[in-house]
């Protein structure tokens, strides 16, 4: 079984750790106040380095829980469909965008907007 096909119920928040108890939160993976930190915190660096279309894709990433830590700055990512993962970072990612490297991908911009939240 791929691990990328199962859905990921988190019973604490990825970005401070505490337990998450309403619905939405632990679909997410974050509490109300971390999801605030997480979107004032795009709005602040990251909107002025990318493009809108791709900072919204990035927040959509995020809100749907598809970047899970796994230590320090470095991510689990979910590709689009769920068929697969990738790890990612704000400066790297193993998707195949990132590896080309031309654009950087909502992985990368995702794990950026987190880095700033934390």
């Amino acid at each position: 079984m791929n691990a990328a096909a199962t859905t990921h119920h988190h019973t604490s928040c990825l970005r401070c750790g505490r337990k998450l108890t309403s619905t939405k939160s632990v679909a997410t993976g974050y509490g109300p106040t971390c999801t605030r930190k997480v979107k004032a915190a795009a709005k602040a660096e990251v909107v002025a380095q990318y493009k809108p279309h791709q900072v919204a894709k990035a927040e959509e990433l995020i809100e749907q829980g598809g970047l899970i830590p796994l230590r320090g700055q470095i991510y689990l990512a979910v590709s689009s469909d769920g068929s697969q993962t990738y790890k990612t970072h704000r400066a790297a990612c193993s998707c195949p965008a990132g590896i080309k490297g031309l654009h950087p991908c909502k992985h990368r911009i995702a794990a950026h907007i987190l880095s700033l939240a934390a």
